[in-house]
């Protein structure tokens, strides 16, 4: 949520943390930044890259710009090979760099989620959408410096580039929006199972628009997706209509974003100076598109006489509590890549997915969220589906 915000990595979002949402991707979500990426995994999270995410997160990342969870293999392998040209190779020489990177890039995807939800719900904070703003501005001015230095690569931002991407940033902000305000509603293990169902909208939307042929496992583990978010939603005891019609407008959202990226990444492509747009270009080019979007919803939403009354702005420790969420997020984006960059596809993308698990049992015990036996085993079984269908995705992708 907080704009992810992602490269999405798919990453199993998720994100929907997204907020860092940054990254683009075939989306389970999101949480963006919880989706930032999310929501920035996903899904922030939340992206081209199979990440678990997402998601956002979400991608923000929910993605952030982060990978969005559970994407394609092939658009993995693919991401990775973008990413050798981010010279990640040339990284200090340290021990056990999987294991180190793979450790950073949960912790940072889980922290980015739990930090948004934290200032949602236990800071009482109500602007969402400047709190997806801040942190994408966050993320501008974190790779803009490193961008100038000289320190990563990024594409020139160009109008003909600009004119393509913009429709996918519309819906990317938006994305990143619904999966703040769902976040706010509904707690993170709920949260969690409920943007599955994204990943059954992506693949039915693959399979009308691109006519891609999916594996009978992986309807069978979308399937089950369905059940166990049918299932959570019924015995929730902490339901809350507004919060799951703004999840279930997120998931059209983020599967939509996943689809038109598909559609119009080869235009990109071909709009830049290199033929090629990497993961951080696209986290630059998402996060500073957001940037006039993001002004005209706070004044839309009527955010501003809110701000101007609420003492948390006057709070140094909240700045840097948001600060911080802006961070993370953007260190979805690069955490997805290093441990993308020094693991296989197979590892990255089980991982994403099994990050999951950790990630909804703090959500429940941090939040004091009331539950049930019935709502804990169909969270349980959202969350194996998940590693199911990572697995059946995977296998789905081997050459035959």
């Amino acid at each position: 949520m907080g704009g992810s915000r992602a490269l999405q990595l798919d990453v199993p979002a998720d994100s929907e943390a997204s907020p860092r949402r940054n990254m683009p991707g075939s989306v389970s979500s999101p949480l963006v930044n919880g989706e930032k990426g999310v929501f920035r995994n996903q899904n922030a999270g939340f992206t081209t890259l199979a990440s678990p995410v997402r998601r956002e997160i979400g991608n923000r990342s929910m993605t952030r710009s982060f990978c969005v969870d559970d994407n394609d293999l092939e658009d993995c392998k693919a991401s990775k090979e973008r990413d050798s040209s981010l010279q990640l190779h040339k990284l200090p020489k340290i021990q056990n760099q999987a294991l180190l990177s793979g450790l950073a890039y949960c912790i940072s995807s889980c922290s980015m989620i739990l930090i948004n939800k934290f200032v949602l719900s236990g800071y009482g904070f109500n602007a969402p959408i400047f709190l997806m703003l801040y942190q994408n501005i966050v993320s501008v001015t974190i790779v803009s410096t490193l961008s100038i230095s000289g320190a990563i690569p990024t594409e020139p931002l160009t109008w003909n580039l600009i004119k393509i991407w913009f429709p996918v940033n519309i819906i990317f902000v938006a994305m990143l929006i619904t999966s703040m305000f769902s976040l706010k509603y509904i707690n993170v293990a709920m949260l969690t199972i409920l943007k599955n169902v994204a990943n059954v909208l992506t693949a039915s939307g693959e399979t009308y628009f691109f006519k891609k042929q999916h594996g009978v496992q992986v309807w069978i583990a979308l399937m089950l997706m369905i059940i166990s978010a049918v299932a959570g939603g019924i015995t929730d005891l902490s339901f809350h209509a507004v919060g799951y019609t703004w999840q279930t407008l997120n998931c059209f959202l983020t599967a939509s974003y996943s689809l038109t990226l598909r559609h119009v990444m080869d235009s990109a492509k071909q709009a830049t100076k290199s033929g090629n747009l990497n993961e951080l270009s696209m986290v630059l080019l998402n996060n500073i598109l957001s940037l006039p979007l993001g002004i005209i919803l706070v004044l839309g939403f009527n955010e501003v006489d809110y701000l101007l009354e609420t003492s948390l702005l006057r709070m140094p420790e909240f700045w840097l509590v948001i600060t911080v969420s802006g961070v993370l997020g953007l260190g979805i984006s690069f955490t997805s890549m290093w441990f993308l960059h020094q693991t296989s596809a197979t590892t990255y993308s089980l991982i994403g997915s099994l990050n999951k698990i950790p990630l909804s049992v703090a959500g429940i015990v941090l939040f004091n969220v009331r539950t049930s036996m019935q709502n804990s085993l169909s969270i349980l079984f959202g969350l194996l589906a998940g590693v199911f269908f990572a697995r059946a995705k995977l296998r789905d992708n081997l050459p035959t």
